[in-house]
């Protein structure tokens, strides 16, 4: 039998011996992995699942013109400085002064597709503008100026020094947000270009971007050094609080799993050194007959990477398969309450608009 098998032999009958507390042992492992196993995948996923939540409620960098504007080009540089997976959007806006009833507005010229991304926080009542002259009015606006959805109006701007431009535009939605946003008219940037009758200019942009502090603070600085013609800012309101709320829970999950993992220690502490106190006699005699101090080290440390093996592994496919049948009951209960339509598209259903991308159709109302 060589050396190895001898060994081997040695750490199976030592542990078959005494089961009860090995059990006993292997429990507190598995259990112990197991948590461990689940707080460090939330440790590891918490930012990323926040950080998508915090997305909801606007953009975190601004963009704003060093001089009286900038172009596509410059926000399409910037956002290259931003890596792929993430950025979630970013929304350019343009501003002017217009008349409806010989009453002044503000109007913002946008991208009615990325605003949805960067600003997915909009409630409209109606439907984003789609075609060619059709705008979204804020609610104060709208209450101001006695405008309902289908409703269409003469928009008149007047550029220095010329006659004034009059083109007639549909409401296809009014806008609620409880902010500022409420006394905007929000045009296409193509109408608002052919209205004034000047392209390629740029107030500010918006910009969405879901990732920590650092990386955002990081991303500021490379932004504003090459790309001349623009400043990039963050919002602090909301990266201050996604840091906060971040911070805590990242600082909270931690410390569970050092009490845990301390927790798991001290029971497997325990129970090693209850064994090696039974086995005072053995020790003994095994000294007497001249076993080295390694040798026996040796075995006992066997014994405890047989015991943490086992244990871990235990714990690690317990954790993963409770984590499976939890995601097909959810998908289950999710799906139990769909309708039974094999056409049915979730992103169509007005329950989850605000938290799905909408395509161009009107959601379905259920």
């Amino acid at each position: 039998m060589s050396k190895n098998r001898m060994y081997f032999r040695m750490i199976t009958a030592s542990l078959f011996r005494r089961r009860s507390r090995m059990v006993v042992a292997l429990l507190a492992i598995a259990i112990g992995a197991a948590i461990l196993s689940g707080l460090i995948t939330i440790y590891r996923d918490v930012p990323r699942q926040m950080g998508a939540q915090f997305r909801n409620y606007g953009a975190n960098m601004i963009l704003t013109a060093n001089k009286d504007s900038f172009t596509e080009k410059d926000l399409s540089n910037a956002t290259d400085v931003v890596k792929k997976n993430e950025l979630v959007g970013a929304t350019p806006f343009r501003y002017e002064t217009v008349r409806i009833h010989e009453q002044p507005v503000m109007a913002a010229g946008t991208d009615m597709k990325s605003i949805r991304k960067t600003s997915p926080y909009w409630l409209v009542d109606g439907a984003y503008p789609k075609a060619e002259n059709e705008m979204l009015v804020g609610e104060k606006v709208a209450a101001d100026l006695g405008l309902k959805v289908g409703d269409k109006v003469s928009v008149v701007y007047t550029p220095e020094g010329g006659d004034d431009r009059e083109v007639e535009f549909k409401v296809a939605g009014t806008l609620s947000t409880g902010g500022s946003e409420e006394d905007y008219l929000y045009l296409n940037m193509a109408d608002l270009e052919a209205l004034t009758g000047q392209k390629d200019q740029i107030d500010l942009a918006e910009v969405s971007i879901s990732t920590n502090a650092a990386r955002l603070n990081q991303y500021v600085n490379d932004i504003n050094q090459k790309v001349p013609d623009l400043t990039a800012k963050l919002v602090k309101r909301v990266t201050a609080s996604e840091t906060t709320v971040l911070s805590k829970l990242q600082a909270l999950v931690l410390l569970v799993t050092v009490i845990v993992l301390a927790l798991t220690l001290i029971c497997v502490a325990t129970t090693m050194t209850a064994v090696v106190s039974e086995r005072r006699n053995e020790i003994g005699l095994r000294k007497a007959i001249g076993a080295s101090d390694e040798s026996i080290i040796a075995e006992f440390m066997g014994e405890g990477i047989v015991l943490g093996a086992a244990g871990g592994f235990i714990g690690v496919c317990w954790i993963r398969i409770c984590a499976v049948c939890q995601r097909q009951c959810v998908q289950q209960l999710y799906y139990a309450q769909c309708p039974v339509d094999s056409a049915y598209d979730p992103r169509l259903d007005c329950r989850f608009r605000d938290r799905l991308p909408l395509p161009d159709q009107e959601c379905n109302q259920h």
